[in-house]
């Protein structure tokens, strides 16, 4: 089902991240072409396929123009921002470079893997580790460029709804991916300490940890008690279960290292499949760790048509697919123009999400001007709430308290819905059914409502009913066990799919308000979360059917050499260098001491003298702090980066050029993944239920009587 027929995009150059948005668009209906696009590896051949190639003079017929590259790229081209806007006056500009249009660092070279160290994420990505000699790494699958793609494509959606044509869209890659930390950078920026790499007790495994199992390994989640009880007992209720080491959760926590040697002795004699099914039995979270190859034929992805067949490199492979799940219905209502300057002015959003996903997608439509009411229970709420999360994430919303256990509340959740645009809900498969608030329900008493579930495998299929958090979900795709040197064993890392997420879910509600706005359908959104895993893990899904299987390893890589990380001078400090060309490689010869005798080396003889490049390399950098040999390198045009902190972002020149941090009056907090001409929305988080009684008076028309009544009843918690 498509959403963006009719909706025509220009794609300029051979960037991966501009391909990656492309094919975004162009998997919900866009019609994409390209300028100048390559297919010179099986990740562009795949983002680039089914787009045909246009013209200079095609740009005029464009609604959106996306091109990636630096600054210094355009000043000498045919495609500079000036030269867009006389051949196009209203199409939206997106322009993807690593390190943003403006700021000090603009022109830096930069790479997959310095750009995952200039962002922070390299630092968070595997979580924490026993001893700092271990190198941080990059995340398989150039993933950079996914996420500046669908940042890009995200962004460029909504600008493209906006009542002002003609808007321009600046995605830095450092910022798109720093913003996937949002609590880690909302506490510093708070005045909170940073994350450290060292491990210190548990290191979140009371939360989620991996086990090993007969045939691999296991991933389990009892963060709640009672889902500790229930784990107990589908282990066969130990005796060391009722040691009082383990009572609490705060116990389990100080004593964790004794409790994990426990549980892998018990998970050791059993396959990791059924490990995972009796513990979703239990109704505790786990999945097992799957390889990549596991997830091409599976009665899930069978049932939800996941797959696309397409043909690769003299091969036909099965490419991922988009994880939408859309259905379209029609409405015979007159859809509203834009009313103010965001382009979601007028829009409003009942949000029944919770946590990361949701939340992180909301954020981003209260930015671009959504009305959103966040509608929380009793008691403690959204679970954000007991970080900074909230903080960040809850920004210019209005908060309303709703006991749907009660049947006046669940009228005014209709009512509400019956006056929103989009509903957006991530509660376990079935509640909203069950609540009378599924999307068959809503749609009686408002056809024009955009529906959109978000949920781990989807809300249909033999595996829709499996209890999955990101976390679990990123090491059930493969991807948390790639994400690792080899001979270490995987980790569970930090929650990289639910802000990933958040930004697919935002998109997708744009592309639907566009699809409503100009076509008059109304879309169902059933979005998988493993699916949007997948798609973003194409690489090693096509390289697994193209013959070379993806393993582990680190940050070594099969184009360029040197690509990995050195420890530099001080407590935990590293720098990463990739050198693409043999021109960057004679100059970092030249400035490495250690070097100076392997100019000559080619690639294939550079990647044969790893160890010995190796070691001139960790000579060099251990002498001098890590911002000190990046500048350096980055001097010589040769792409580097000191692994940040969170403070390091804090006290950037960069991005304090770029206004990336936002006030606050505890602080700053991070801003968007991209900046646009026409700005964002900013306000504060609000306070538990803080608008109920203006919600219901503004929006519903209640008197304060009936309000009073309804809080009597406890409806209003």
């Amino acid at each position: 089902m498509t959403l963006l027929t009719g909706f025509n995009v220009i794609q300029i150059g051979g960037g991966s991240a501009a391909a990656v948005c492309g094919r975004m668009l162009a998997d919900i209906g866009a019609h994409v072409t390209c300028i100048d696009a390559h297919t010179s590896t099986a990740l562009l051949a795949h983002l680039n396929h089914g787009k045909a190639a246009a013209e200079r003079e095609d740009l005029a017929n464009a609604h959106m123009i996306v091109r990636e590259g630096q600054p210094g790229d355009w000043s000498a081209g045919p495609y500079d921002l000036a030269g867009l806007r006389r051949l196009n006056a209203s199409a939206t500009i997106v322009t993807i470079s690593p390190y943003g249009e403006t700021g000090p660092q603009a022109n830096d070279p930069a790479s997959d893997l310095t750009l995952l160290f200039a962002s922070g994420i390299a630092r968070l990505l595997t979580g924490q580790i026993d001893d700092l000699s271990e190198a941080p790494v990059r995340p398989v699958g150039e993933q950079s460029a996914f996420i500046a793609g669908l940042a890009a494509a995200c962004a460029g959606m909504h600008a493209a709804l906006g009542k002002q044509p003609g808007a321009s869209i600046d995605v830095s890659i450092q910022e798109a991916l720093a913003t996937l930390a949002m609590t880690e950078l909302a506490r510093v920026g708070m005045g909170g300490r940073s994350w450290h790499r060292k491990r210190t007790g548990d290191g979140n495994g009371a939360t989620v940890t991996i086990l090993p199992a007969r045939d691999g390994h296991v991933a389990i989640s009892p963060r709640e008690e009672k889902q500790w009880a229930s784990w107990l007992k589908a282990m066969g209720s130990p005796a060391w279960g009722a040691d009082p080491r383990f009572a609490t959760k705060p116990d389990r926590v100080r004593n964790w290292d004794a409790l994990h040697a426990l549980m892998s002795r018990w998970s050791e004699r059993h396959d990791k499949q059924w490990i995972a099914d009796t513990a979703q039995r239990a109704h505790v979270p786990s999945l097992p760790l799957r390889d990549i190859a596991e997830h091409l034929d599976t009665p899930q992805m069978r049932h939800r048509r996941y797959y696309q067949h397409r043909d690769l490199a003299g091969a036909t492979v099965q490419a991922p697919g988009t994880p939408f799940g859309l259905s379209v219905a029609p409405s015979n209502r007159r859809q509203r123009a834009p009313t103010g300057p965001m382009p979601l002015s007028g829009v409003r959003v009942l949000d029944f999400s919770w946590v990361i996903a949701g939340p992180t997608t909301t954020r981003y439509l209260a930015a671009m001007g959504a009305d959103v009411v966040k509608v929380e229970a009793p008691g403690g709420g959204d679970p954000g709430r007991g970080s900074e999360l909230h903080t960040v994430l809850g920004q210019a919303k209005k908060a309303i308290v709703l006991d749907l256990k009660k049947p006046e509340a669940l009228e005014i959740a209709r009512a509400l819905a019956a006056k929103s645009d989009i509903l957006i809900e991530n509660y376990a498969s079935g509640v909203m059914d069950r609540l009378g608030l599924g999307a068959e329900a809503l749609k009686a008493i408002n056809p024009d409502l955009i529906y959109i579930s978000a949920s781990g495998m989807g809300r249909t299929g033999p595996d829709s009913q499996a209890v999955a958090y990101g976390t679990l979900l990123q090491c059930y795709a493969g991807f948390a066990g790639l994400n690792r040197h080899p001979g270490v064993a995987p980790r569970i890392g930090f929650a990289w799919l639910d802000p990933m997420c958040g930004l697919m879910l935002a998109f997708v509600a744009a592309a639907a308000l566009w699809h409503r706005r100009h076509a008059g359908g109304v879309a169902r959104v059933d979005f998988s979360m493993i699916e949007a895993m997948l798609w973003t893990m194409a690489e090693p899904l096509l390289a697994t059917q193209l013959g070379e299987p993806v393993k582990p390893a680190g940050n070594t890589s099969t184009r360029y050499a040197p690509h990995g990380a050195w420890r530099c001078a001080g407590d935990d400090n590293w720098v990463g260098v990739v050198v693409r060309t043999q021109a960057e490689w004679r100059t970092l010869c030249d400035l490495v001491p250690g070097l100076s005798g392997m100019a000559a080396l080619d690639l294939a003889e550079r990647r044969a003298e790893e160890h010995a490049i190796g070691a001139a390399m960790t000579a060099w950098a251990a002498q001098r702090p890590a911002s000190a040999a990046a500048r350096m390198l980055l001097d010589a045009g040769i792409p580097a980066a000191a692994l940040a902190r969170s403070e390091d972002l804090l006290k950037s020149p960069h991005l304090a050029a770029r206004a990336f941090w936002d006030g606050h009056d505890s602080g700053v907090l991070p801003g968007l993944p991209w900046r646009a001409s026409f700005g964002r929305t900013i306000g504060p988080a609000p306070r538990m239920g803080e608008h109920t009684n203006e919600v219901l008076a503004s929006i519903l028309g209640l008197s304060r009587k009936r309000i009073a009544e309804l809080r009597s009843s406890g409806a209003l918690g």
